[in-house]
């Protein structure tokens, strides 16, 4: 009880530039669970007011996921206008695509948490460059429209709720578990578009 009125007064505590980037954040998962474009301008505006909230917090590698992600809203909004929604264009990978994946990032993260926790006052830094890293690639697959993607979020955002709870940013962990909600969500209506899809060229 405690602990859910530690929570409750921390979003009563919280400031307009945390509610405009939640809400938004929020937006863009719905929007792209549903494969809507406009999904990326959310994204954008998100993603921008978090590169500052991460790094007034000091979540250095933090900030810089937040910079890609704007860069990564530029590249999704593009990609996705050259595809049509209606077409087949959900991918899904190999076991061995991911394995690669998954491997390589670890190594990357690693490394980056190894250097931030050396070299600077960063916060957490293993667990901040871990959702760092698979982050990048889960956002990367976004923008291919790889239906895997779904999963990396799910267990990037459970770790995000720790990382922004012991941050101070309970709002921003409060919406972290409606994203695993949602990515969860978001597989599920994927799934179900590529099966239709892929009969529908097989027919």
């Amino acid at each position: 009880m405690q602990f859910f009125e530690s929570v409750w007064e921390g979003i009563k505590a919280t400031s307009l530039i945390e509610w405009l980037a939640v809400v938004t954040g929020i937006i863009y998962v719905v929007l792209a669970s549903k494969r809507m474009i406009s999904c990326w301008f959310f994204a954008f505006v998100s993603s921008s007011l978090f590169v500052y909230l991460c790094f007034i917090s000091q979540l250095y590698i933090e900030s810089i996921l937040q910079v890609f992600y704007v860069a990564m809203a530029i590249l999704g909004w593009f990609s996705w206008k050259k595809s049509n929604v209606d077409e087949v264009d959900i991918q899904v990978k190999s076991v061995n695509y991911h394995l690669l994946n998954i491997l390589f990032s670890g190594i990357v993260a690693f490394l980056l948490g190894y250097i931030f926790d050396i070299y600077t006052s960063q916060a957490n830094p293993y667990i901040d460059a871990i959702t760092t890293c698979y982050s990048l690639l889960a956002t990367y697959m976004v923008t291919k429209k790889i239906l895997e993607n779904w999963i990396y979020w799910i267990v990037i955002d459970i770790v995000s709720i720790y990382l922004y709870s012991q941050r101070g940013y309970n709002l921003t962990a409060v919406q972290y578990a409606l994203f695993t909600l949602l990515a969860l969500y978001g597989f599920w209506i994927w799934k179900k578009t590529y099966k239709k899809q892929f009969l529908s060229v097989r027919n």
